[in-house]
């Protein structure tokens, strides 16, 4: 029987490689991009594409409620932004505590109740980031640090509360991906030492393997050479 994975942000630079490669793996893909955006941005009769505003709680329940049985989730749903401690406002925190921290709580808390009620064992894979893991890293994008960390504690605490559930959480921790708003923001750097999306893709689907299922409480870093 052909397995099923929801991925939110699917029309993203990392949602897209996560798609494409669990497409390609033989997966049905239920595909959950914001209200308004294109819903064409892939086509495959594997596919199917929701449209749901992550940061609403009830929204986002009842659209993953909505979609079916599911075996997993991919939550890559986030944003990025530059900023020192002494130039960041707390608008910009709550801006990125809403877009990377919100839109993971709502849509892990739907996927884990979800496959709960169907007494369905399961993977949710959220995506973290280096900076949330080293403070020198942070410097010059801490509020994206601090909503990035509040996310790798959000993949341990659905760990305590999935034992015996046969659920777990994984979350991902890149350092720079190489996407096109990321090199317009810093055109000087060395791409080469970057993250390709497809690489971390590789990764997530890993954990969805035979082999890759029996880690558990897993934080991935994948830095390249950045």
């Amino acid at each position: 029987m052909k397995k099923t994975i929801l991925v939110t942000g699917a029309s993203g630079n990392l949602g897209q490689a996560v798609t494409r490669k669990f497409l390609k793996e033989g997966y049905q893909v239920k595909g959950f991009i914001a209200p308004g955006s294109n819903p064409d941005f892939m086509k495959d009769e594997n596919l199917e594409v929701y449209e749901a505003d992550l940061m609403d709680e009830e929204e986002t329940l009842k659209a993953i409620e909505g979609v079916g049985d599911f075996d997993g989730a991919v939550l890559t749903v986030g944003g990025f932004g530059m900023g020192s401690f002494e130039n960041t406002a707390l608008e910009d925190v709550n801006k990125m505590y809403r877009l990377n921290f919100q839109t993971a709580y709502n849509s892990s808390r739907a996927a884990f109740k979800a496959l709960k009620s169907k007494g369905k064992k399961g993977q949710i894979v959220l995506i973290g980031a280096r900076p949330a893991l080293e403070s020198s890293a942070a410097k010059g994008v801490v509020a994206y640090a601090f909503s990035k960390r509040l996310v790798h504690y959000l993949s341990d605490v659905i760990n305590e509360e999935s034992k015996d559930t046969g659920i777990t959480s994984s979350v991902i921790m890149p350092s720079l991906i190489d996407t096109p708003p990321n090199r317009e923001a810093m055109p000087d750097a060395d791409f080469d030492k970057w993250v390709k999306p497809e690489t971390i893709a590789g990764n997530i689907h890993h954990l969805f393997t035979e082999s890759g299922k029996a880690l558990r409480e897993t934080v991935l870093k994948v830095y390249n050479e950045s």
